[in-house]
């Protein structure tokens, strides 16, 4: 399929390039999305006092806004961080962590939504529906099972916001509000691990960070996140658990080339 071929020379660009990538973002997990960074080949950078994040983003390839523990300082941070990308057309990848869930979080993406442009916008079906303002249930930062079909909710979302939407779940969804693909690669040990969706942001951002295709750039993180995991889940043996798992799962993400994305990617377009 084509989007594989195309997927596996942006990884080989990723690689080649090197990109910085800028962080404001939770703190629960942000050693793990600076390593996944580094394992996928680029460089990050965890910046989020308000007296630098300008000078920092201006020179990052691009810029990642995680919501999971929201506080004043850091809103004022993400908001001078994200104009300062919008001026220099830096691309920026939000995650809106249990974004609906509390009237904090709520004024904090109201606020971020009115004042920056998105590239991506990466969450898990919940926090999509809430960007989208359908009717949604939350339970902690946990997506919980739905009716409404999971393309509906992406493609409004997208449009309403003017960017790539990528929602994950049992089969991932990547959508610009026209074209949009499916991928079914994915383990069910990744959503047994804290900061699995966080580390799929930084993803998306470290291939924002080297091409103008955003959804493209959507669909080769999440496709690099979900065969690492089928890989990692593989090599397990009897007796290992998720702590193993999530070694493996670095073990492969360092691991992933071209061939491994043309070979193993399950994605269909929608």
């Amino acid at each position: 399929m084509e989007i594989l071929e195309e997927a596996g020379n942006l990884l080989q660009i990723l690689r080649e390039k090197n990109p910085l990538i800028h962080h404001i973002t939770n703190p629960v997990t942000i050693n793990d999305s600076a390593n996944i960074v580094l394992a996928m080949g680029g460089s990050p950078i965890m910046a989020d006092d308000p007296s630098e994040v300008e000078e920092v983003v201006s020179m990052a390839s691009a810029l990642v806004i995680n919501t999971g523990m929201p506080e004043p300082r850091k809103l004022k941070s993400m908001i001078l961080a994200g104009k300062k990308a919008n001026e220099l057309r830096i691309p920026v990848v939000l995650d809106p962590v249990g974004g609906g869930l509390t009237k904090l979080r709520k004024e904090t993406l109201e606020n971020l939504l009115g004042t920056m442009v998105f590239s991506v916008i990466k969450g898990n079906q919940a926090e999509i529906r809430h960007l989208a303002s359908y009717e949604y249930s939350l339970n902690g930062v946990d997506s919980l099972p739905d009716k409404m079909n999971g393309i509906e909710v992406a493609k409004a979302a997208a449009q309403k916001h003017k960017c790539v939407i990528a929602m994950t779940g049992k089969e991932d969804i990547i959508t610009d509000g026209i074209r949009s693909y499916s991928i079914e690669n994915g383990h069910s040990m990744l959503s047994a691990i804290t900061g699995t969706g966080c580390m799929s942001a930084s993803l998306i951002a470290a291939f924002c960070g080297v091409t103008e295709d955003f959804l493209l750039a959507a669909v080769s993180g999440m496709l690099s996140m979900g065969i690492a995991g089928e890989s990692a889940g593989r090599s397990l043996s009897v007796g290992e658990g998720i702590g193993s798992f999530k070694v493996r799962f670095f073990d492969h993400i360092q691991l992933t080339n071209k061939d491994i994305l043309i070979k193993e990617g399950r994605i269909h377009e929608l």
